[in-house]
């Protein structure tokens, strides 16, 4: 029976995907006729992946998944170390994209292409390295780790409940910041759906 972490990551990392897929897909379409919407949307877009993947989701990779993997697989350490730096760089490349969106929205298309060029290096690096943790990483820990340790990693994965995952009952707190997303994303012309 597969352990509930798992498949909380990968939902995670599902949901993750899904916002850099409609954010690329957004980032290329452009503002069109609708800038307000437009960059409304991105904006929710970056306070997500800043809110829920990087406050959450990598912080018990880095503290709980990745310690125990190396314990039972240290052949991994290059790539954990690798990973890990990720997940620094990871939360200042997303303030990075935000500030970068406010200067488009603020100062004009001048502005478009540092974002553009950056958005584009962001969402191939976290799918790298979403690809890197389910093809490596997720396998090893399934293979090797312990039923002691596959409780305290369900137990912690699951108190995340990421209100895009659409597995949870929603939590008002996201509720604003889902129908932004999801809502306004979907319902704009020529704008590709999420989920």
């Amino acid at each position: 029976m597969p352990h509930r972490s798992l498949q909380i990551i990968r939902d995670e990392h599902a949901s993750l995907a899904t916002i850099l897929r409609s954010m690329h897909q957004l980032v290329e379409k452009g503002p069109g006729d609708d800038s307000p919407q437009f960059f409304d949307v991105l904006r929710g877009m970056l306070f997500y992946i800043d809110e829920f993947p990087e406050r959450q989701h990598h912080p018990k990779e880095s503290n709980l998944l990745f310690p125990r993997v190396l314990q039972v697989a240290p052949h991994l350490a290059d790539l954990v170390q690798s990973l890990e730096r990720d997940h620094v760089s990871g939360e200042k490349a997303v303030r990075e994209l935000q500030h970068l969106l406010l200067a488009w929205e603020l100062l004009g298309e001048s502005r478009r292409p540092a974002f553009v060029e950056q958005c584009t290096q962001y969402v191939a690096f976290l799918k790298e390295h979403m690809r890197l943790e389910e093809t490596v990483i997720l396998p090893e820990a399934e293979k090797s780790l312990s039923e002691a340790d596959w409780k305290a990693l369900d137990s912690a994965f699951a108190q995340n409940r990421d209100p895009l995952s659409g597995r949870y009952p929603p939590n008002p707190a996201y509720d604003r910041l889902f129908t932004r997303i999801v809502m306004q994303a979907a319902s704009s012309s020529g704008w590709g759906k999420i989920g």
